[in-house]
């Protein structure tokens, strides 16, 4: 069967911001307040802007390497499979890295609602990590589904703090004009690892592009697709901490774990703070869900590449799932969790990304103009995505530049041993069909955003058209 290749720009715009918005809102929002203040809410543009011009770079080299694997397949196209094994290997620390970040942030938001001991944090992260890992084992179809019919739990709390913060600003505009005054009350100083933890939260752009042969019209499609994505996601975040740091001191901010249940009790009281906390709680685990089934994916890709143990590629008999991988990550995820802070995690995380981007930038340059494709952008977008990749390692901490190149060299070894081994063919060719890639891409759509607009698309499709019924509806 093959695979129809149609999807529109409205649909590529979903998905590219379906793959982006999750429970980050929920982390990072704070984290930057102690770093340069209300300031933060321009940083939150900025961020917006380099996730952008990254993004569209993985689009264009995903045109020229139309097929799965990420930036795993297109720096291995452009260069070898050796530095195509180092891209993939930090994007899969950096995956890696988001699980034990998501089971902090739950046990924070949880105290608002239960104080736990020490011992009782320990134990819900455990169950918090355990749980979905069981639940992508046994049963990722109807989690997906379930994630579904929570999407309106978890994007409610968010979009009623918007218009009540909007409405309360209208109120007492003397509140929002005090909390911002003065914007920058500490200086740029921090500026710069303000922006690598705030990009954490644009993170998921490379999952939402495409192989460019299931897109209409790609030259046009993908770039008008992203840009709409990127100005959609950007939007969302910029009201959303515009009213956070309207209603908060950035003071007060800094010190806080939970930063949107502050502002929810602000607004609505103890109802508001209860409602906050329900809606980080489910946000949070089902970001962490398809993250860890993402992570889990791509280590099984290399896996069945060669250049990761042959254990990774193993399939459950009964669930058809990567157990072993999803175990393995469990457990890493866990230690992470007792060990690590939320910032130290995130920035991490950042390096290890902004090095697979680099690659990647390198990677267009070097594919682009093969076959005389009219792509905007295309000779301009790579050098400011590697000057983008280079600022934010530049930005992160001397521990996370030290740590970075150790874990990239240690992946060395990994490929060096590995390498040499024969790639599991029949799991490979399954893996890689073009049915499977499309039905992946389709499942692992985050719901958190791009429900709400794919609700509105088709109601304001049908106001348009009265009566008409869809091309084989029902």
């Amino acid at each position: 069967m093959e695979v129809k290749r149609e999807l529109s720009q409205f649909d590529l715009t979903n998905i590219i911001v379906g793959a982006i918005v999750g429970a980050d809102i929920y982390i990072a929002s704070a984290l930057t307040a102690g770093l340069v203040g209300p300031f933060s809410i321009v940083l939150w543009a900025v961020a917006g802007l380099f996730a952008a011009t990254i993004a569209i770079v993985f689009a264009y080299c995903s045109y020229y390497v139309p097929r799965v694997g990420g930036p795993f397949a297109y720096v291995s196209e452009a260069f070898d499979e050796f530095y195509g094994f180092l891209t993939g290997w930090s994007m899969w620390i950096a995956e890696l890295l988001a699980l034990p970040v998501f089971a902090i942030a739950f046990v924070n938001y949880l105290q608002a609602l239960v104080p736990l001991t020490p011992a009782a944090e320990v134990a819900v992260k455990a169950l918090f990590i355990g749980s979905l890992t069981f639940v992508n084992i046994v049963g990722v179809r109807a989690a997906g589904r379930l994630n579904d019919a929570l999407t309106i739990v978890k994007l409610s709390p968010l979009l009623l703090l918007i218009v009540a913060g909007l409405g309360f600003f209208l109120v007492r505009p003397e509140t929002v004009i005090a909390n911002y005054t003065p914007l920058l009350p500490l200086g740029l100083d921090n500026a710069s690892h303000a922006l690598v933890l705030i990009f954490w939260a644009y993170a998921g752009f490379e999952i939402g592009t495409l192989p460019a042969g299931e897109v209409q019209e790609p030259q046009k499609t993908i770039p008008r697709a992203i840009v709409s994505g990127m100005l959609i996601v950007t939007l969302f975040y910029l009201l959303t901490n515009f009213v956070l740091y309207g209603l908060i001191n950035w003071t007060e901010l800094d010190q806080s774990t939970v930063p949107l249940v502050a502002a929810g009790t602000i607004l609505f009281g103890s109802a508001g703070a209860l409602i906050m906390t329900v809606g980080a709680l489910f946000s949070v685990s089902g970001s962490d869900e398809s993250g860890m089934l993402g992570s889990a994916r791509l280590a099984y890709a290399m896996a069945i590449d060669g250049l990761f143990p042959r254990a990774f590629a193993k399939i459950h008999p009964r669930y058809g799932t990567p157990y072993v991988i999803l175990i393995a990550q469990g457990a890493i995820a866990f230690i992470l969790s007792n060990v690590g802070n939320l910032s130290g995690l995130i920035s991490f995380a950042v390096l290890n990304l902004a090095f697979s981007f680099l690659l990647t930038c390198f990677a267009l340059i070097v594919l682009r103009g093969d076959d005389g494709a009219n792509l905007r952008g295309q000779h301009l977008l790579p050098l400011v995505g590697i000057a983008i990749c280079l600022f934010l390692l530049f930005s992160t901490t001397t521990f996370d530049k030290v740590a970075g190149v150790l874990v990239i060299l240690a992946g060395i070894p990994v490929y060096l041993f590995y390498s040499p081994k024969e790639e599991v063919h029949h799991l490979k060719t399954l893996f890689l069909s073009e049915e499977a890639v499309f039905l992946r891409r389709l499942e692992a759509k985050e719901t958190y955003l791009a429900n709400l607009l794919d609700l509105i698309h088709t109601a304001l499709r049908r106001i348009r058209r009265p009566g008409s019924r869809e091309p084989g509806g029902r």
